[in-house]
C-alpha cells in the first residue's frame, strides 16, 4: 500500500460522467474517486523539464522513485530526493514500487511518454505527463480511454493553461466579445534545434553514463549520436514531434479552451521539404474544424520556421519592438480580433482585443460576461485534485488528450508533405480525417505507422 494510503480519506465527490472541463465559466466537478491526503510520487524523467517537475512533486507531496538513462542526471537529482529508490528503467521501477506509489510524473522525450504512463496507469496510478502528451495520435486516445475507465487524475504539462490571462482571454471569446469567430491563426519562431538533416552514418560510442537502448524505449533501433541525445531528438520524426508538437500545447491551446477545437475534418500543410527522418525546416498547416455547439466552422492556420500570418491581418496588434513577437495566437472574428502573444499566452499586457484597427489591453476591457476560475497553480491542480478537491483543467479525458490529438494530425499533415526532400517547397495533398475512427482517407502503411505505431520488442502499447 502506498505512503498515506492507511490515511485515505474515502471523499466521494459525483459528476456525470464525460462532463466536459468547462461548465458556466469553471471546473466542473471530477467524477467519484478516492482522494488521498499524503501523495507518493515515482518521477520518471529527471533531467530537462523533469527536473521541475520533480521538484513540483517534492513540494507536493513525497518522491519516493526516480527514473533516468542518464547517471548524470540521475546523480544530481539523487542529492535532491534522499532516499527515493532509483531506477534506470521504468518498467522495473514500476514492478518493484508499484505498491508504494500513488502517483507518476512522466518527463521524457516524446516517443516514450504513452509506454511509461500507459503503464503506470493501467496500475491505478495518476499520471502528470509532460506535453505533448504522446507521439501518436493512436496513444493520446489510447491514453484518454484508459484515464477514464480507471478513473485516474490527470494532466498534461502545458502550464500555461493555469495562466489567469490564458483563461481569461478564452473566457472572453466564449462569452462572445469578439463575436463569431472564423479564423484562429498561430505561429511559433521554433525549431531551435536542426531540421532537414540525413540520418548519421556515423557510430560514435555511447558515453558510458547514457543507458543507450532505454533511451531508445519503444522505438525503432539505431545507433547512438549525440545528434539525438540530449535534447536534438525533438526533430527527428522517430523520438520527436517537431516545432509544432514543442509548442502548439502552448500556443494553441487559448484558442483550443475558448472554441473547443476537437475533431477536425481535414488538415493539409506546406512544407520545406523533408526526408522523413527529420522534420522539414518550416511548415504551413491549414486544418478545417467544422461547427460545434454554439460555434460555426473554424479555419486554423498554423505557421512555423519563421513563416508568420499576412501582415494585414496583423494590423493593431502590439509589437515586441518593431517586430511581431516570436509567438502567439491571433483570434479572428465578426466584431474584431483577440491577440495573444507569447509561448504561453500570458503575457497580460500585450493580450487583448483590436477593434477597429484600436488595441484594447484585456484588463481595460469592461462590461463583458466572460468569468473564469482561476488556478492555484498548474501542478498543484493536479496535486490537489488527487488529495479530492477539483479537476485538473489540462486533464487528459476531456482536455489534454483531444488537444493532443489536433497538434498531432498537423503532423501527419506534414508528414505527406514531403515533397522531394529538404529544400524543396512541398504543398502536400488534403488530409481528410474521420476522429471517431481515426483514420485517414485513402492512407497508406506509412500514414497508418504514423498514426498508430509499432512498439519495439520489450514495449507494450495495447495491453
Amino acid at each position: 500500500m502506498a505512503k498515506g494510503s492507511n490515511r485515505r480519506d474515502f471523499i466521494r465527490t459525483t459528476t456525470a460522467a464525460g462532463v466536459g472541463f468547462w461548465a458556466a465559466g469553471g471546473v466542473a466537478a471530477r467524477a467519484s474517486r478516492m482522494a488521498i491526503d499524503e501523495i507518493s510520487f515515482a518521477c520518471i524523467g529527471v533531467g530537462g523539464k523533469g527536473s521541475s517537475d520533480s521538484a513540483d512533486a517534492k513540494d507536493n507531496g513525497n518522491v519516493v522513485a526516480i527514473c533516468d538513462i542518464d547517471d548524470q542526471t540521475l546523480a544530481g537529482a539523487k542529492e535532491k530526493f534522499t532516499g527515493a529508490a532509483v531506477y534506470h528503467d521504468f518498467r522495473k521501477l514500476l514492478d518493484e514500487m508499484g505498491k508504494s506509489i500513488d502517483a507518476v510524473t512522466v518527463s521524457t522525450p516524446d516517443h516514450t511518454h504513452a509506454a511509461a504512463a500507459l503503464m503506470a496507469m493501467r496500475m491505478g496510478k495518476h499520471c502528470f505527463c509532460q506535453k505533448p502528451m504522446t507521439h501518436s495520435i493512436y496513444e493520446a486516445r489510447l491514453m484518454t480511454e484508459v484515464a477514464r475507465e480507471k478513473n485516474l487524475v490527470t494532466q498534461m504539462g502545458n502550464q500555461g493553461t493555469a495562466d489567469s490571462t490564458l483563461r481569461k482571454s478564452a473566457a472572453l471569446i466564449k462569452a462572445g466579445e469578439i463575436g463569431t469567430v472564423s479564423e484562429v491563426h498561430i505561429w511559433t519562431n521554433r525549431p531551435v534545434w536542426p531540421q532537414g538533416l540525413e540520418k548519421p552514418s556515423d557510430t560514435p560510442p555511447v558515453p558510458e553514463h547514457v543507458k543507450w537502448d532505454l533511451w531508445l524505449g519503444p522505438a525503432p533501433d539505431r545507433a547512438y549520436n549525440a545528434i539525438y541525445h540530449p535534447f536534438k531528438w525533438r526533430g527527428w520524426w522517430d523520438f520527436g514531434t517537431g516545432a509544432l508538437g514543442d509548442m502548439a500545447c502552448h500556443t494553441l491551446n487559448m484558442s483550443f479552451m475558448g472554441l473547443d477545437l476537437h475533431d477536425p475534418t481535414s488538415v493539409q500543410a506546406k512544407t520545406d521539404g523533408h526526408n522523413k527522418q527529420t522534420f522539414p525546416k518550416w511548415s504551413q498547416i491549414k486544418y478545417e474544424f467544422p461547427a460545434r455547439g454554439d460555434r460555426g466552422p473554424v479555419t486554423m492556420y498554423w505557421y512555423d520556421g519563421g513563416r508568420l500570418p499576412a501582415e494585414e491581418l496583423l494590423a493593431g496588434c502590439p509589437r515586441e519592438g518593431n517586430n511581431l513577437f516570436s509567438s502567439g495566437a491571433l483570434v479572428i472574428g465578426d466584431k474584431g480580433k483577440l491577440f495573444s502573444p507569447g509561448d504561453y499566452g500570458g503575457d497580460a499586457t500585450n493580450t487583448g482585443v483590436v477593434r477597429d484597427g484600436q488595441f484594447i489591453p484585456q484588463r481595460e476591457i469592461r462590461n463583458s460576461n466572460a468569468t473564469y476560475v482561476r488556478s492555484p497553480g498548474h501542478f498543484k491542480e493536479w496535486a490537489d485534485a488527487i488529495k479530492g478537491n477539483g479537476t485538473p483543467m489540462s486533464n487528459f479525458q476531456n482536455y489534454a488528450g483531444g488537444l493532443t490529438e489536433v497538434v498531432l494530425l498537423g503532423n501527419l499533415a506534414v508528414w505527406v508533405a514531403a515533397g522531394d526532400g529538404p529544400g524543396n517547397e512541398c504543398d502536400g495533398p488534403v488530409v481528410e480525417w474521420n476522429a471517431a475512427k481515426m483514420e485517414a482517407k485513402d492512407a497508406t502503411d506509412d500514414v497508418k505507422l504514423i498514426i498508430k505505431p509499432e512498439y519495439r520488442s520489450g514495449y507494450s502499447l495495447d495491453a
